[in-house]
């Protein structure tokens, strides 16, 4: 609904999937952040980091990458790697190839961890997602959330 001021306001149907899904964004990562506090003190950040080195080959990635696989600043990464480096879940090295670069790697403790911990994140994400959903409404929610990724890489690229 445009008005005269040019402003494409929200229509009630609109409005409503709005605050729905504004909601749910606000609340789906505290629910899983809670598992993973309770059963392995890690943020919810800190698994997906975690996470993605486990993925990488050598448990290894140039913390740029990294911190453009978690969406985060690479200043917030950096702190985000000291509090795991003090537990020992990882460690940052310069990158052999570019001494310019440096590595984050995945320790063997850090993967323990993350294999302790990821059944538990599973269920989570199962409970609260997965088995919320029949396999059609799955689908759509996946073409959904590609299509506003897209949307946000096209607004990124302006």
């Amino acid at each position: 609904m445009t008005t005269t001021d040019g402003v494409r306001w929200l229509s009630s149907g609109e409005l409503a999937a709005w605050r729905s899904f504004s909601l749910m964004l606000a609340r789906l990562p505290a629910a899983l952040e809670e598992q993973l506090q309770r059963e392995g003190g890690l943020n919810f950040v800190e698994y997906h980091v975690l996470a993605g080195l486990s993925d990488a080959p050598d448990r290894t990635m140039r913390m740029s990458g990294l911190a453009v696989l978690v969406n985060s600043e690479l200043s917030r990464l950096s702190h985000l790697m000291r509090r795991l480096e003090k537990r020992g879940l990882v460690r940052r090295e310069p990158d052999p190839c570019d001494g310019r670069f440096t590595n984050a790697i995945l320790t063997d403790e850090g993967y323990a961890h993350l294999v302790k911990l990821a059944p538990g994140h599973v269920a989570t994400v199962r409970k609260l997602v997965i088995d919320a959903l029949d396999e059609s409404r799955l689908d759509s929610l996946h073409q959904c959330s590609e299509d506003i990724l897209q949307a946000i890489d096209a607004c990124d690229a302006e």
